[in-house]
């Protein structure tokens, strides 16, 4: 499938993302990701292994675009943590 990514035209295929992150440990998820066989990436890490470009020259979505294209699961931002709610000050202090 041809797909352009920071202004690139690649020809991606399922299975050459699949070899391409095949053995590579997933980093920390803080914005949207992509299933890959049983794990989950960031899809920027994704994006700058296939691609083999800078993380900083795409942009998420245009990955996101391209996985769904070819048959991946992509995942939202996991919503941010509640803030803590304060504690009442039981002893007067």
């Amino acid at each position: 499938m041809r797909c352009i990514i920071a202004g690139y035209p690649f020809d991606l295929t399922a299975s050459e993302v699949e070899a391409a992150m095949s053995g590579v440990k997933p980093e920390p998820i803080t914005g949207e990701s992509v299933r890959i066989g049983r794990r989950a990436y960031p899809v920027k890490q994704v994006g700058a292994l296939v691609t083999k470009q800078d993380r900083r020259d795409f942009s998420a979505g245009e990955v996101v675009r391209a996985m769904k294209r070819l048959g991946f699961t992509c995942d939202p931002a996991p919503a941010p943590a509640p803030a803590p709610t304060p504690q009442p000050d039981l002893y007067g202090l």
